[in-house]
């Protein structure tokens, strides 16, 4: 027992174990054993952001694996010399696998990437396969509405049927109209179009709409009391309506691995290419984003930071912003890219036959606003 106390308490002639355990580290030691601690932990530990970065580019008017990215059949179609390239975003972390902490980090010191909340991209609780269905769906949608935007734009006529998918709870439409109706009408007018029918709304206004529908083989006429909305000063059924559209001609787009609405621009200027004579584009290598409506508005897109970059590095020349993203523009352009604001698919036609005459000193540059 004293043998073991002297021991612990250092009194015997060697140093006792209690001081070979307590002895104090040398400070770099200490220093090294954090930062590894440090390590670990941020290599183990997710963070709640996601990291964007500039994707790979697709010619709309080129091929990919091998086959025409976009592929017109029942219509004469015309090559093109120039390259009409669509730009994407490529997402890391989210529900397809948490970053770490040091992926993180790295990210907000490379000024080419950029770090956001994971809660501004997707809801609580999303799924891997909510994302791929939700992106899918949101291509789809696009690639129809820059077929019918492109058809506008040539004055190619087609066919679009405007049909009830649910009504609003507490909406003007109330008890009058159904999932599956058909708006056939409005005070005896036909509907050819969404924007027609927003024209007949508010031209009935307060007085309400007479609105024919056709439903499971019969029709009938309502009457709604519309509402209008505070913002817009438009008059609303108060349903959501899902257009389906006849089309002239079938496109076919072979791109799958991207999803999202950010793609339709490009879709549709690939498409008026293909379709008129000539080569709108020159020789002239040109990307841009940006979503389009079926009346050929463009909209804005996220992560146009990341796409400047990607467009650089596939050597484009000229890039189409959408107007709404000009703010996120400025500042943030790469050498030797010129950047043209673009509000709806004319604007954007014009640019790029501006662009392929090298005259695009008077169109309207986000860089100069």
């Amino acid at each position: 027992m004293e043998t073991a106390q002297r021991d612990r308490t250092g009194t015997g002639g060697r140093p006792g174990l209690w001081r070979r355990l307590t002895r104090r580290r040398p400070l770099p030691s200490v220093a090294l054993a954090g930062t590894a601690v440090l390590l670990v932990a941020g290599v183990v530990l997710p963070a709640p952001y996601v990291i964007e970065a500039a994707g790979p580019t697709f010619n709309t008017v080129g091929t990919h694996d091998d086959r025409q990215l976009v592929k017109i059949d029942g219509a004469t179609t015309y090559p093109s010399d120039g390259q009409l390239d669509l730009t994407t975003v490529y997402v890391r972390g989210g529900p397809s696998g948490r970053i770490n902490s040091i992926n993180a980090v790295l990210g907000w010191l490379n000024p080419s990437e950029a770090v956001v909340p994971q809660d501004t991209l997707y809801p609580p609780e999303t799924t891997r396969q909510d994302v791929a269905d939700s992106n899918a769906a949101a291509m789809t949608t696009s690639q129809e509405d820059s077929v019918a935007a492109a058809l506008g734009y040539l004055h190619r006529p087609y066919r679009t049927t405007l049909t009830v998918h649910a009504v609003v709870p507490g909406g003007a439409a109330g008890a009058t109209l159904r999932a599956g109706d058909e708006i056939a009408a409005v005070d005896g007018t036909r509907v050819t179009s969404l924007k027609q029918l927003r024209s007949l709304l508010d031209a009935a206004g307060s007085r309400g709409a007479d609105v024919t529908v056709r439903h499971g083989g019969g029709t009938r006429t309502e009457h709604v009391a519309l509402t209008r909305d505070e913002e817009t000063g438009s008059w609303q059924l108060g349903v959501y309506l899902v257009p389906r559209y006849d089309f002239p001609l079938t496109v076919d787009f072979q791109l799958e691995q991207v999803g999202g609405p950010s793609a339709g621009m490009m879709f549709a200027l690939g498409i008026v290419e293909e379709l008129t004579p000539g080569s709108l584009a020159g020789d002239e290598h040109i990307a841009g984003t940006g979503t389009i409506t079926a009346d050929g508005d463009v909209g804005p897109i996220g992560g146009i930071r990341q796409k400047l970059e990607g467009a650089a590095e596939s050597g484009a020349r000229y890039f189409l912003a959408p107007a709404q993203n000009c703010d996120e523009v400025t500042g943030h352009v790469p050498d030797g890219l010129t950047v043209i604001e673009v509000g709806s698919l004319g604007e954007a036609v014009n640019a790029v036959e501006q662009a392929a005459a090298g005259n695009v000193t008077d169109l309207p540059s986000c860089e100069t606003r």
